[in-house]
């Protein structure tokens, strides 16, 4: 939801005491005193009230399809990345949580194994969870080439301009991206669908510019073969998982270094402003 909120420009106060919607669900707001729960109910809700719109820019048949990606990826794609997090990937997960005191370490222990027990329950009464668990993970490869054909080179889901689709995908990639370490999600937004990476890093950027690791140093990996891992591409310091590097000609001082991730001017294709219709017209004048 903080996704929509940070696309939409509106203000808000983060402030979670541990409570849930009437519902048991997150997320949900208060706004001047009303609570509403469920991010197409805050979406409908705040449009309503406050006239943002993110998806004024789109036909009848742009929203369908918008709302068709945006249910495929809460109601589905969610559910694989909850199990990649909390049942296969859970002592790793445990490492990231942040806990002080003389019981901690227990208490990230207790957390940890409770929410599993949680998530295996709820995941075999939607469903999926009733799958094996290489099943899952090629339900989740499925979602997430989805994803990636429908993204295409274009600069946002649905085209040039952000609409709440954005919001929903991302809030679930970046999961991928930052949260889920050494995992197949990982490794594949990070490597054969590298045009996902290229969109998060393109939101992240423009979105949370605060958000980075001066010491970042996350390779993206190639799934094709652990061969191939010595022809990897390392990050240069460009904040989250940037992909280029600097090919320098002889003799070619003050000019501009055209790398894999950057358009026919330099300019880097994971910036927001970067026009990709421009970039697509050079690349078929050469």
């Amino acid at each position: 939801m903080e996704t929509y909120l940070r696309m939409a420009d509106l203000p808000y106060q983060n402030y979670f005491d541990g409570k849930l919607s009437p519902q048991g669900k997150m997320p949900w707001i208060e706004y001047n005193h009303k609570k509403v729960s469920g991010s197409e109910f805050i979406i409908d809700f705040l449009e309503e009230k406050l006239g943002v719109n993110l998806n004024k820019n789109l036909g009848p048949h742009e929203r369908a399809v918008s709302r068709a990606v945006t249910k495929m990826v809460e109601e589905h794609f969610y559910w694989t990345l909850v199990y990649c997090q909390w049942v296969d990937n859970l002592h790793e997960t445990q490492k990231m949580l942040s806990f002080t005191g003389p019981f901690s370490d227990l208490l990230k222990w207790i957390l940890c194994h409770l929410t599993k027990g949680i998530v295996k329950r709820e995941m075999y009464g939607h469903g999926i969870g009733r799958f094996s668990e290489e099943e899952i993970y090629k339900l989740m490869e499925k979602d997430m080439r989805s994803l990636a054909g429908l993204l295409g080179d274009k600069k946002y889901i649905m085209g040039p301009k952000l609409s709440t689709v954005d919001a929903t995908v991302f809030g679930h990639l970046a999961q991928a991206m930052w949260t889920l370490p050494g995992t197949r999600p990982e490794r594949l937004i990070k490597g054969e669908l590298i045009n996902l990476a290229m969109y998060c890093e393109r939101i992240r950027r423009k979105f949370w510019p605060e958000w980075h690791h001066d010491d970042d140093n996350t390779l993206y990996e190639s799934e094709e073969s652990s061969e191939m891992s010595k022809a990897q591409t390392p990050l240069q310091d460009f904040s989250f998982y940037s992909r280029t590097e600097t090919f320098d000609e002889e003799g070619t001082e003050n000019s501009i270094s055209h790398t894999p991730d950057t358009d026919y001017t330099g300019h880097s294709l994971f910036d927001s402003d970067v026009d990709m219709d421009d970039y697509r017209d050079h690349e078929q004048c050469k």
